[in-house]
């Protein structure tokens, strides 16, 4: 019966001597545990199967580099998670055209967020984000703050893109109405 090795063991085997079975080992343990982390923040089955694969490719390819005081958990969660904001935000060339086209076409166009925030000199902005349902606020935080488009917040959101841009104006006129 052979000795089961710790995570950093098989971490260490596979970046010291690309050990294929170290390496196999690592995956049965930890990629069911990433998926059905990552599905929590996307519900996209397709977009998390492609992160757990490429965050396990970074591990194989020593792309990701591991301290070994680290948990290996949180480590490949780390790496999961910023592979996953990068995928939903499309850092790839033909995301990053696709984001440069955007600023072009709407240079000129001041957003309904820049509007509301212009108006609000003295109003109660915290006040009236605390005010608005849950789901406005993860609406106005994925597209908003974090800079989500339509299509990326609703699959963060598991929520179709109509259901997004709806919550998106409920959201954007209760500010108005609250600060006004």
């Amino acid at each position: 019966m052979s000795e089961t090795r710790s995570d950093g063991d098989l971490l260490r085997a596979v970046a010291a001597d690309g050990d294929r079975r170290a390496f196999e080992e690592l995956y049965r343990r930890f990629a069911p545990w990433l998926t059905a982390r990552l599905r929590g923040r996307c519900a996209d089955p397709g977009i998390v199967d492609d992160v757990v694969q490429e965050t396990f490719l970074a591990v194989w390819r020593g792309t990701a580099k591991y301290r070994e005081d680290g948990d290996v958990a949180g480590w490949l969660w780390r790496i999961g998670s910023r592979r996953l904001i990068d995928a939903l935000r499309g850092d790839g060339a033909r995301g990053r055209l696709r984001q440069a086209l955007a600023r072009l076409r709407h240079r000129e166009e001041v957003s309904a967020e820049d509007r509301v925030l212009a108006g609000v000199e003295h109003g109660d902005l915290a006040g009236a984000l605390v005010r608005l349902s849950p789901e406005l606020r993860a609406v106005l935080q994925a597209t908003v703050v974090d800079g989500l488009t339509t299509r990326e917040a609703a699959v963060l959101l598991g929520i179709p893109p109509g259901t997004v841009k709806t919550r998106a104006m409920r959201a954007r006129k209760q500010l108005r109405e609250a600060l006004a």
